[in-house]
């Protein structure tokens, strides 16, 4: 039987006992991935010694994939790449780029790299860094491009590579033999908003009742958090009737909180803090959203979108580069100019005024989210990695 060895971004913590802490999303999608892999499967993470906010304690031993880990600062080497006929590496991770190069891994081995982040999503990432100086990202961005044609190598070498989200697939597919589109998520089949919820929130809405608006994430600068309360605020200012509820934490968290009592909105913004995806937060939406309020400003395929579809919720977003083409596909909201918060308030102005194509994109949303769910999406990357299972590389 093949077997397929995966080497993630993800974080381990290793807790003494047998035990091992991880990201629940990451071990839930790994124990999908085993269970339609037809052989072995073994996960190679580093360990770390920081906190796994969103983690959970698993005994190793009744994983369903082995665990190999590799002590951070340590290189990943050959013989820690035994255990697969397949590998599937993370191009995000610069010490998993050498392994495009036959030489760096056993003979006979497959690889399949999979990218999410371009270079000007990295160095976007990086320009909105605040606690560096200009000499300290200048010296970063160096990096960031002498990576960058380490990565363009690696794809030109590789078998194949995974792009999770368009920007990745444009960035990159013209360099590699073989690219298979996905979009990451974790809303599978099962957890989709129901009709009955579907039939509440047009309702809500034909009702004239305040339009439900809510967001989660980090609370970051660099994920545009600082725009929230400026863009509700004229919301206030412009007479719309809402609610926002944000889900998530960072250093942001107090800055919010603060502005939303100074501005008198303490009764209309709630802030949840941190809470389970499938049990509370997925859920939530569901039943108490109207439209999705995203101020992220990065081109990164991030989860959220697709995720917030899956609970029949139509997104508002500044139009980075995956936004947009997203949007634009999935007929599930709408992209303003980045960084334009008056555009964010006058869209959703007009949505509150005429919410006919709120109602729509509900459920265009869904319908998109249902053609893309968990399954799906995991079903087509495990079906592209048994492609290349025992193919050997030319030499």
């Amino acid at each position: 039987m093949p077997r397929l060895l995966m080497i993630a971004p993800a974080p381990v913590s290793q807790i003494g006992d047998g035990k091992v802490r991880l990201d629940v999303k990451f071990a839930a999608g790994m124990a999908f991935q085993a269970a339609q892999w037809d052989g072995p499967v073994t996960c190679l993470l580093r360990n770390t010694d920081h906190d796994i906010p969103f983690g959970d304690d698993y005994v190793m031993a009744d994983l369903p994939f082995d665990l190999q880990i590799v002590p951070a600062g340590q290189p990943i080497t050959v013989d820690m790449l035994q255990a697969g006929d397949v590998i599937a590496a993370s191009a995000d991770m610069h010490d998993a780029l050498h392994l495009g190069d036959p030489a760096a891994r056993p003979a006979g081995t497959s690889i399949i790299y999979a990218i999410e982040y371009d270079l000007e999503t990295r160095l976007t990432v990086l320009r909105l860094q605040q606690h560096r100086n200009i000499l300290r990202k200048l010296r970063s961005a160096l990096w960031l491009y002498q990576q960058e044609r380490r990565r363009k190598a690696a794809f030109r070498a590789a078998d194949a590579i995974q792009a999770n989200g368009y920007p990745a697939q444009q960035a990159y597919a013209h360099l590699a033999k073989d690219t298979l589109l996905y979009l990451d998520g974790r809303m599978s089949g099962a957890m989709m908003a129901t009709p009955e919820q579907q039939a509440a929130r047009a309702a809500h809405l034909n009702a004239g009742q305040p339009i439900r608006l809510v967001h989660s994430g980090r609370l970051e600068p660099m994920k545009g958090a600082q725009d929230l309360i400026p863009t509700v605020t004229a919301l206030h200012k412009a007479g719309v009737d809402f609610t926002l509820d944000i889900f998530g934490v960072g250093s942001l968290s107090d800055d919010i909180a603060a502005g939303a009592s100074a501005v008198g909105l303490q009764d209309q913004i709630t802030l949840h803090g941190a809470v389970d995806f499938e049990t509370a937060l997925v859920p939530f939406i569901a039943d108490n959203a109207d439209l999705f309020l995203s101020c992220h400003r990065q081109s990164d395929p991030s989860c959220t979108y697709l995720e917030t579809m899956g609970c029949g919720v139509p997104t508002i977003g500044y139009n980075n580069r995956m936004w947009a083409a997203l949007s634009e596909k999935s007929k599930a909201g709408w992209a303003v100019p980045l960084g334009q918060t008056n555009a964010l308030v006058q869209k959703i102005v007009a949505l509150d005024q005429d919410r006919a194509p709120l109602i729509a994109a509900s459920q265009h949303a869904l319908a998109f989210a249902r053609a893309h769910d968990f399954e799906c999406e995991f079903n087509k990357r495990m079906a592209h990695f048994a492609r290349f299972a025992g193919i050997v590389p030319a030499r």
